[in-house]
């Protein structure tokens, strides 16, 4: 096991950490919260886990979907690839926990967006005879499927109000807070949100610009609504900021 990240690096669990880190990491993840230790063993001995270095391709638009991924470390942004000229849209950003390609084991079409890490990322994979069998056998599994479907379609019916409501710096504001409330649910005071995207890919989450986004970051850090401290966002009033995006 190698000691840097590279783009495509996929390892058997059983053979590396084995399955005890792994089961920690699944306990995040929404589809296996209520999961109890032998079930989380045995699908800790199902996965395999792929690094990839930042900007390191998951998977592209139009490829066959055959796993589901879990964020294990890192971060990764589920793109929809724009013509030429225009800049992404960018329908999600993901942590440690969330999980991503389950709508083409559904319904078995190609993959609809590309997912890209945003940072030097692990993920947990999880292959189709995998993820067959435990939504024949675990109704636990099945019911946080379903969650997380009626949770995507909940999220992008916010996503079609905001661009349909509010103006750029508003969109800009209410993505700020639903990222920080995902990253830290039980803080409202100097929240600190990891940052790594650049003003394209900002621009891409909200539908703007990048000369735009620049100079609407440039605002929200004049009034004191937000500052950068590297690559962290650090957030004084996360009411404060939601009310900039009410106005």
């Amino acid at each position: 096991m190698g000691s840097g990240w590279w783009e495509g690096s996929m390892e058997p669990l059983t053979r590396t950490l084995g399955t005890e880190p792994v089961t920690e990491a699944l306990r995040q993840c929404s589809l296996f919260a209520h999961a109890d230790g032998p079930t989380l063993e045995t699908v800790a001995r199902t996965l395999r886990r792929r690094r990839f270095k930042r900007n390191g391709v998951i998977f592209h638009q139009g490829d066959p979907g055959d796993s589901l991924f879990i964020v294990e470390s890192g971060r990764v942004k589920v793109v929809v690839l724009s013509s030429e000229g225009a800049e992404d849209a960018i329908i999600a950003t993901l942590g440690p926990g969330m999980f991503f390609g389950e709508l083409a084991l559904l319904d078995g079409a190609a993959h609809s967006a590309s997912a890209i890490a945003v940072e030097p990322s692990e993920t947990l994979i999880l292959d189709r005879e995998s993820f067959d069998r435990l939504m024949d056998s675990q109704p636990g599994f099945r019911r946080a499927i379903l969650a997380a479907l009626a949770m995507e379609l909940r999220r992008l019916t916010a996503h079609v109000e905001e661009l349909q409501f509010l103006d750029l710096l508003g969109r800009l504001a209410m993505r700020i807070v639903r990222m920080a409330e995902e990253a830290e649910p039980d803080t409202r005071r100097d929240v600190r949100l990891a940052w790594p995207f650049n003003q394209s890919e900002v621009a891409g989450m909200i539908g703007g610009a990048r000369p735009s986004i620049n100079r609407l970051l440039q605002g929200l850090i004049a009034d004191g609504l937000i500052r950068f401290e590297g690559e962290v966002l650090v957030i004084p009033d996360l009411d404060a900021l939601a009310l900039t995006a009410s106005r």
